[in-house]
């Protein structure tokens, strides 16, 4: 855990075996789900761990996928998390209860993204099938598949309102969905190497993706125009925007986090 403005480690929070693929953090900031992975141990059941972010103590280990964890998200309202999986499949987690509600299947390859509409009603995954598949939270049920991307699809994110999604690919675009209708929006073309992570700002007119390219790129979402690109030492592999819409908090594979203004990028 870092402080923003300072730059300076805050806290470690030390349980899992091997490296950490996904975390997610709830509205409130009190608590982090997140999921480990390891090629070394493709075909291990492993746990989704729970985090208790004031005292940086493990609350409980959640076991129910049948292989290792890739994506996770946290609902609006902070009572629900989704994770996705080596083993296709998403799962739909109580908190409270720590029990897990859902099994969503129909991916037929490796979850890599999902997320969780802010209204709390529809989730979104992407999978290395080359698809998005969009979900009911509630009763668990499939809504439509969108199709579009050439590559497997690294990353979605789902606008504030709720009427639309940014997926990103390894196809080195990024596609703007219909969440209502599941179709295709528009593309936005400019990486030259896969997308692995998009964000979009809460000021509802921007987005920013990762590329393994080596850029961080800022989009005006409804102009199908690049406003800004920051170029890192090796390929980007994450971002993530701040509540305020202000910084965007990226990570390389070269191990360096940036901190940046998203006006200054």
């Amino acid at each position: 855990m870092w402080d923003l403005a300072s730059g300076q480690l805050i806290r470690t929070l030390e349980g899992h075996s091997s490296w950490v693929k996904a975390v997610a953090i709830s509205p409130d900031g009190k608590i982090a789900v997140s999921g480990f992975y390891s090629t070394a141990v493709r075909g291990s059941p492993e746990p989704l761990k729970l985090w208790d972010l004031d005292s940086g103590q493990l609350i409980r280990t959640l076991e129910g996928h049948s292989d290792q964890i890739t994506a996770v998200a946290i609902s609006a309202n902070g009572k629900t998390a989704v994770s996705g999986s080596l083993d296709t499949t998403l799962k739909v987690l109580d908190l409270a209860s720590g029990q897990f509600i859902h099994t969503l299947e129909g991916h037929s390859l490796v979850i890599t993204a999902v997320a969780i509409s802010s209204d709390g009603k529809t989730v979104v995954s992407g999978s290395l099938d080359q698809t998005l598949k969009l979900w009911d939270l509630d009763s668990g049920q499939l809504i439509c598949t969108p199709e579009g991307h050439s590559s497997g699809v690294n990353a979605v994110a789902i606008h504030p309102d709720g009427k639309t999604a940014v997926s990103g690919s390894l196809d080195t675009t990024l596609k703007v969905w219909d969440l209502a209708s599941g179709q295709l929006i528009r593309t936005l073309e400019g990486h030259s190497g896969g997308v692995s992570a998009v964000a979009i700002n809460p000021d509802d007119k921007t987005a920013v993706s990762a590329s393994y390219d080596r850029t961080l790129r800022a989009w005006a979402l409804y102009a199908d125009s690049e406003i800004s690109t920051f170029i890192g030492e090796s390929g980007m592999t994450t971002c993530a925007i701040s509540p305020d819409g202000r910084v965007i908090v990226a990570g390389e594979a070269s191990g360096q986090l940036h901190i940046l203004r998203l006006e200054g990028i």
